[in-house]
């Protein structure tokens, strides 16, 4: 579908927040689509790149209200692997301070460790994103254990003025786990949304999933 439609339905329909994820390699959207949402848009855009110079460019170019920096791998396919701060506070937070100087709120993607929280604050980012594909694809023990991780990193993060969402692999099934953690403000759920809108049509779909949060 048109993701400018498909936004329009899903902010209709109760959702908080459009996250648009544009590639370096635009596999997923293209660069009109962002210029566009912005101007449509009627809650909260979410733009998620890369940290490099030609994404921050468009990000500077379109302003959107926030900004999700994600690891992108050689094939640019997926955001399955949170970000590594640690080590590399300096580097990211030359990116958050330009993006900041323009009013756009900046979340880190990270794993759900408590080091990766403290660097990505010293970084100077306004949020962060915790990776539950873990979570996403445990059962049972490993599960639970993965929880905890997400507990503790999204109480850290509070703990040090970050805003803290999560998202990677959720679903109808998985993300009410998520939801009930007080410290987490907000889930990214994409996937799961537009699969169940083949039956039922985005609105029921996102509906639905209003419905078990």
């Amino acid at each position: 579908p048109d993701p400018i439609q498909a936004a329009a339905v899903a902010e209709l329909a109760g959702a908080h927040a459009v996250s648009a994820h544009l590639c370096e390699n635009r596999r997923h959207i293209q660069d009109r689509d962002i210029y566009l949402l912005k101007q449509t848009v009627t809650t909260r855009l979410n733009l998620i790149i890369a940290p490099v110079s030609e994404m921050v460019q468009v990000a500077l170019d379109v302003i959107p209200q926030i900004v999700t920096l994600v690891a992108e791998g050689a094939d640019e396919r997926s955001r399955d692997a949170g970000l590594v701060v640690r080590g590399k506070e300096r580097e990211f937070a030359k990116i958050v301070e330009n993006l900041r100087e323009h009013t756009v709120a900046v979340s880190l993607f990270i794993d759900p460790a408590v080091e990766q929280v403290k660097s990505a604050a010293r970084t100077g980012a306004t949020h962060i994103e915790l990776n539950t594909e873990v979570f996403a694809n445990a059962t049972g023990k490993a599960a639970d254990e993965e929880l905890g991780r997400l507990e503790s990193a999204a109480m850290a993060a509070e703990r040090l003025g970050l805003v803290v969402s999560a998202g990677q692999g959720l679903d109808y099934h998985n993300a009410p786990a998520i939801a009930d953690i007080k410290h987490i403000a907000e889930l990214t759920i994409g996937h799961a949304l537009t699969a169940r809108a083949a039956l039922v049509g985005l609105d029921t779909a996102v509906r639905d999933m209003m419905a078990v949060l």
